[in-house]
């Protein structure tokens, strides 16, 4: 029924443009929430239930069950309650920066249908923080965890990007459940140049630092702070990122971002600039994960993010280290049922090997 139900409104969504709509369901979704039981009607659809054998304990939040939605979709936390009632189990938006900014010319997202995938050149389009502190306040409560993904405006150099994110943080600092510290988009000038070296380093310790003074003044324990990468670094690089991350005293890494890399693509829509995401990413965010779990013997938690569209995309990540899993690409060429689809498989999964609880499944590649 619910591949049928979006199979009837994909025709109709992909004639239109991409970027517009984005817009539409994103809006869609957020006007929808507010109307009196419509989440609980989208909760009926879509909604997954309650399995102990794939609830994880995590950061400090217990998630029913591991697959979230990545950063992109919800840039400005217009649908939260929405995509809160739609069976995901957790919810990345962003990437909000201090100030709101356009981001890059139009056109900037293109799909490429024969290979499941999408480019996107955004550059951090959004409200900017304020927008989304005031948004979160009226909000109040949701469902599931919300973790709010960071950045810094095009403008700021690098030398000055710490001050942007700090910004963020303390904007945010009440809504957020979880920090993504957002370094890896290949959209926005030289913002990759974050992940390495002596900025890498810095950076991290005044993101930490800022959370610590945040949790101070509001009499509460620091909340958890992760950083997401991009799949285009070799072992090398991965491995002193590992280590400096670890280091930082950081709780966990989100892998991967995009890529600027263009695997085997089909459709004309591969010589566009920007980023790509979707199904050619599958197999290469796994190995980074993989490479994350053995360089840090399993002490990082991961999130894993690239290509799942499939229970065993998401169980092939879980394997190779990741505690958690985050769609968004499957959504637009699968609808939400794909949420739901991945649950039920994970824990078929589980069951044809022998595990109770999915955190069993954990790394098991390694073992």
């Amino acid at each position: 029924m619910l591949s049928r139900l979006y199979k009837w409104f994909k025709p109709l969504f992909f004639k239109m443009d991409p970027e517009a709509a984005h817009h539409l369901v994103v809006d869609g979704m957020g006007a929808a929430s507010r109307v009196p039981g419509v989440p609980a009607l989208l909760s009926g659809i879509w909604g997954v239930g309650e399995s102990p054998e794939l609830a994880v304990d995590l950061f400090g939040c217990r998630f029913r069950h591991p697959v979230g939605l990545a950063a992109g979709l919800d840039k400005n936390a217009k649908a939260v309650r929405g995509f809160g009632s739609a069976g995901l189990s957790f919810l990345e938006v962003g990437t909000v920066t201090p100030k709101g900014q356009p981001g890059n010319d139009k056109p900037r997202l293109f799909r490429l249908p024969p290979d499941e995938a999408l480019i996107n050149r955004m550059g951090f389009n959004n409200e900017g923080a304020d927008a989304m502190a005031a948004r979160l306040a009226k909000l109040g409560s949701h469902k599931v965890p919300l973790a709010v993904n960071i950045g810094k405006n095009k403008t700021t150099p690098n030398e000055q990007a710490a001050a942007d994110y700090r910004a963020c943080l303390a904007k945010l600092y009440k809504y957020g459940d979880l920090f993504v510290v957002n370094i890896s988009s290949p959209n926005t000038p030289d913002l990759r140049a974050l992940q390495h070296g002596d900025e890498l380093r810095d950076l991290l310790a005044e993101v930490k630092a800022e959370m610590e003074l945040q949790a101070a003044a509001h009499g509460d324990l620091p909340k958890p702070i992760l950083v997401k990468i991009a799949p285009d670094n070799d072992e090398e690089q991965l491995s002193y990122m590992a280590q400096a991350i670890v280091a930082s005293g950081i709780s966990g890494v989100i892998a991967t971002n995009t890529t600027i890399a263009r695997p085997g693509l089909t459709h004309p829509n591969q010589t566009e600039t920007g980023g790509l995401s979707g199904r050619p990413l599958t197999q290469r965010s796994t190995e980074v994960i993989r490479s994350l779990y053995r360089m840090t013997d399993g002490r990082l938690p991961i999130v894993g993010s690239g290509g799942i569209f499939t229970a065993d995309d998401a169980y092939d990540k879980i394997k190779a280290g990741a505690s958690l899993v985050e769609v968004y690409t499957a959504l637009i060429y699968k609808g939400p049922g794909v949420v739901k689809e991945i649950a039920e498989g994970l824990k078929q999964r589980l069951r044809r090997d022998g595990y109770t609880r999915i955190t069993q499944a954990v790394g098991a590649d390694h073992r």
